[in-house]
């Protein structure tokens, strides 16, 4: 097995020149199944550059990463009815243009992110992913907008795909990345939260949704990066991890929800290497962190919650499990065809949508690529989002860069609308605040949302660092 889990035989398969087959990893199946128009399953990535690169060499410079990292080029390949698996077909070339330059227009960066978070690239075209160069008339620089299709890759790998045509456009290696994060040596098995283990966990309180529409709606604010107290235990990640528990409910007593189920927060984990060896396709494992009631209660106290999360994400980081657990394995057995898994798995994520996590959270950390583009400049914010698909409904994503951190709120727009999205955004802000090792108020700058809401944050003012941002 690769770190993508792939079956036997697919590690040749991934090696470069088109015609090879690829057998949908589990993630990529799961996904594949539940795959639904309403709610498109894709990531967005922006990166916010000081100046505007050169077209040709900016298309040349994507298709040499493209080329560097031969597993994006793929796509879904024909099946027969009685199929036992989906699988990829390595192409070798892309099948359509990847980047393209919508023309500067107002609001142009508002209409490309309502394009990410509604339109997902074509599975059935290689690479499943695009690229738009966004500009606006009065706004300097650009913004290099990817959107992805979730069922072939992820943020992280995109984010490699992007280092390297960087590296190309710029004409020189970037520096080598750092290893990703590893978890400190913990006990076997996280702390028990009395309560928190087998019932089903409190979902988000719906809002004031607006008029239907297909895909999400977004926030996006930067914030400071939170400063831990000397010694700290806990870690960026962990004062994310308390800010969005005690936001969502906060959200859910202002709502008026029960108070009684607790919290359940879905946690990416991402070991693979950074450098151009990085496996690319879906390669994180999802782990769940519990939160009782008492501990997100209207009297919680943040340091103590964060001492007890510490202890929880650590050793839920450091305990081995396949990416979505053992029962997606079983799911994705092909001892019958696809298509009949494919129904058994939607009915199966049916019943089970009252177990699904509350929310999710999902720290990219400190971008460990300078993402220098030569005479287009050194990207100054770097943004993502995950899609943010019901049961859950609402998303948390971070990432951190220059000192600064780029929170995205993403939400199902049948149960939240744009001011509930602003509400929220301006509540986990308050309550990052909280754990703030510096103790100092302060005001973070806002930004567009979805093409629809506008976002101004508050958070620390105190000089930041990316320390433990993972």
């Amino acid at each position: 097995m690769t770190a993508l889990h792939e079956p036997a035989g697919a590690a040749r398969a991934r090696g470069g020149a088109g015609g090879g087959i690829v057998p949908f990893p589990v993630v990529d199946e799961i996904a594949r199944h539940c795959t639904d128009p309403a709610e498109p399953d894709t990531v967005h990535i922006e990166i916010h550059l000081p100046g505007r690169p050169d077209p040709a060499r900016l298309r040349e410079a994507v298709a040499g990463a493209l080329a560097r990292h031969p597993r994006v080029l793929v796509r879904e390949r024909a099946r027969g009815p009685y199929a036992l698996r989906y699988a990829w077909e390595l192409t070798g070339a892309p099948d359509t243009e990847v980047v393209s330059f919508p023309p500067a227009a107002p609001g142009a960066l508002d209409a490309a992110r309502g394009r990410a978070l509604a339109e997902p690239p074509p599975l059935t075209a290689s690479p499943p992913l695009r690229l738009e160069v966004v500009e606006e008339p009065g706004r300097a620089g650009c913004v290099l907008l990817f959107t992805l299709h979730h069922a072939a890759l992820d943020g992280p790998a995109c984010l490699r795909i992007a280092a390297t045509a960087a590296e190309l456009y710029a004409g020189e290696a970037g520096p080598v990345p750092a290893p990703a994060a590893r978890a400190a040596s913990g006990p076997a098995a996280p702390p028990p939260v009395p309560g928190a283990a087998y019932g089903r966990p409190a979902r988000v309180a719906a809002g004031t949704p607006g008029p239907s529409a297909p895909g999400n709606g977004m926030t996006v604010c930067e914030l400071a990066v939170p400063r831990r107290e000397p010694g700290a235990p806990y870690t960026v990640n962990d004062q994310l991890m308390v800010a969005t528990a005690l936001t969502v409910a906060e959200w859910n007593r202002l709502q008026g929800a029960p108070a009684g189920p607790p919290l359940r927060i879905t946690m990416p984990v991402d070991d693979r290497p950074r450098g151009p060896e990085m496996p690319i396709g879906n390669g994180t494992r999802l782990v769940e962190v519990p939160f009782s009631a008492e501990e997100t209660g209207p009297d919680a106290d943040p340091r103590e919650l964060l001492r007890r999360t510490a202890e929880r994400t650590r050793a839920l980081k450091a305990v081995p499990r396949p990416p979505l657990g053992s029962l997606a394995g079983l799911l994705t057995a092909p001892v019958v065809p696809v298509a009949v898994r494919a129904k058994a798995t939607r009915a199966l994520r049916r019943a089970a949508g009252p177990w699904t996590s509350t929310t999710l959270l999902s720290n990219i950390g400190r971008i460990p690529y300078p993402l220098d583009f030569g005479d287009a400049g050194r990207a100054s914010a770097v943004w993502f989002s995950a899609p943010a698909r019901m049961p859950r409904g609402l998303t948390f994503t971070t990432a951190s860069t220059g000192g600064r951190l780029h929170l995205a709120l993403r939400w199902s727009r049948s149960l939240l609308g744009d001011a509930d999205g602003a509400r929220l955004r301006e509540l986990f802000t308050e309550r990052l605040a909280a754990t703030d090792g510096s103790a100092t108020g302060g005001t973070g700058t806002g930004g567009t949302a979805g093409g629809r809401t506008a976002g101004h944050g508050t958070a620390t003012d105190a000089p930041a660092t990316d320390e433990g941002v993972r």
